[in-house]
C-alpha cells in the first residue's frame, strides 16, 4: 500500500537516510514501495539527547533509519531502556517500554518509534507539569 506524504513548504525529511527538502509550495509525495521515511519533527539529533527517555528514543530513530546500525546501538538501547523502566512506576509508560522493546526484537523500528515517542511526549509533559508550564485550556 503506498504511503502518501504531505508536505509544507520548506519542510526536510529524511527518506533511506537522505536529508530531502520540499521546495517552497505544498507538495505531495506518493511512495510506492517500503521505505525509512521520518519527518523533521520526529528527527532527534544528537544534541538533543539530554533525557531519559530522549535516550531511549534516538537508538531506535538509528535502527529505523539505518537497520544496518542495529547490532551496533540495541546495547544503547537496552540499557537506556532498562534505566528508564526502572525510573517508573506508571503502568501505561511501562506498557510503552515493553512494546518498544517488543517491536525492536521483531525488527519492526518504525512502530518501536513511535511507542519511544510516547515515552518522550510523557517525559515533556511532566516536566511541564513540574515547571508549572502544563496547558491551561478550557474552563477552570
Amino acid at each position: 500500500m503506498p504511503l502518501k506524504l504531505s508536505l509544507k513548504p520548506g519542510e526536510k525529511f529524511v527518506l533511506n537516510g537522505a536529508v530531502v527538502q520540499n521546495g517552497d509550495r505544498r507538495g505531495v509525495l506518493i511512495l510506492q514501495n517500503k521505505a525509512s521515511v521520518l519527518r523533521e519533527k520526529d528527527i532527534m539529533q544528537l544534541e538533543d539527547v539530554t533525557t531519559p527517555a530522549r535516550r531511549v528514543y534516538f537508538p531506535v530513530m538509528m535502527m529505523y533509519l539505518d537497520e544496518t546500525s542495529a547490532p551496533k546501538v540495541y546495547d544503547e538501547f537496552a540499557r537506556r531502556l532498562t534505566e528508564f523502566m526502572s525510573a517508573t512506576r506508571n503502568p501505561q509508560v511501562q506498557a510503552d517500554c515493553v512494546a518498544a522493546s517488543r517491536h525492536v526484537m521483531a525488527r519492526e523500528y518504525y512502530k518501536a518509534l513511535m511507542a519511544a515517542r510516547k515515552l518522550v511526549d510523557y517525559e515533556e509533559n511532566l516536566a511541564n507539569v513540574a515547571s508549572g508550564v502544563q496547558d491551561r485550556g478550557g474552563a477552570g
